[in-house]
């Protein structure tokens, strides 16, 4: 399966950002702590060079802990402020706004020295399709001031929200970049969903995860849906069908139901917290 979905909007997107970048102190980029390399845009390093970056690895309710401490680490290691958080649920989130001022304390000191106070920092707030940016916003902001929705692609213009006298956000649309050279990214994309299941054959990709799960997370799905695990990737999907009644006219299995059923589950960690990437595989 090829994977690749770079909409018209994106290239807008990616104008806009870079016109603006310059009004910017900080790039606060989100990813999602399951696949905190695979869910970061290479493009942004370039566009953020030479300002304040932070790091956070949103969804981490949903990744494997410990997995999660060893990718903080990695990014820490290569010069980035690091924050988990779950902003769906708030975890983490107001401690934001320390970590905001700590990323930023040698402008705050260049501010200070000129005889500039109380200039708010101006974070760019980035990220892919579906990573919940702007969920983490409304959660920092504790009201809606952005729109969300669990489908990439929601945000589409740019919005500037001042959260208080000390930091005033940019938000931007969620985009991707033109070309995957690597599959297996944009295989992981389409697992979190910041790629659109219409595009895509959903029940290769439920085998793909199936794949991966019996490999690293052997009885994960066993325990899920009473199923006897099988690395015939086809023959675990038609079980999960028959497991949870996923049935066509004529008691057929309903393969592609189950698919849906089975990267539902996993989105929203009904399966448990499965990380699909290690720091390992990028050194």
């Amino acid at each position: 399966m090829n994977f690749q979905w770079y909409p018209g909007h994106m290239t807008k997107a990616k104008r806009m950002m870079q016109e603006n970048i310059k009004l910017i102190d900080l790039v606060i980029e989100l990813v999602d702590a399951r696949i905190p390399m695979s869910s970061r845009n290479p493009e942004i390093d370039e566009l953020g060079k030479n300002k304040a970056r932070l790091i956070l690895l949103n969804k981490s309710d949903l990744a494997e802990e410990k997995q999660t401490e060893t990718w903080a680490e990695y990014f820490k290691e290569r010069g980035y402020s690091v924050m988990k958080i779950n902003s769906r649920k708030g975890g983490g989130v107001k401690s934001i706004y320390g970590v905001i001022q700590d990323a930023c304390k040698e402008k705050i000191e260049r501010d200070r020295k000129r005889g500039i106070l109380n200039r708010p920092v101006r974070a760019m707030v980035v990220g892919i399709p579906n990573v919940g940016k702007s969920t983490f916003i409304n959660a920092l902001a504790g009201k809606a001031c952005t729109k969300t929705g669990n489908k990439p692609g929601v945000t589409k213009g740019k919005q500037w929200i001042r959260l208080n006298k000390n930091v005033e956000l940019l938000d931007t649309p969620g985009i991707l970049w033109p070309k995957f050279e690597d599959q297996t990214v944009g295989l992981r994309l389409a697992l979190i969903g910041s790629i659109k299941d219409e595009i895509l054959n959903v029940e290769e990709l439920a085998m793909e995860l199936t794949g991966y799960l019996v490999k690293k997370y052997p009885g994960i799905l066993e325990a899920k849906y009473t199923i006897e695990e099988s690395e015939d990737q086809y023959e675990c999907l038609k079980q999960i069908a028959q497991s949870r009644h996923c049935l066509l006219k004529g008691n057929e299995l309903d393969t592609e139901k189950a698919a849906r059923l089975l990267l539902d589950d996993f989105r929203n960690g009904r399966i448990g917290r499965i990380t699909l990437e290690t720091p390992k595989e990028y050194e």
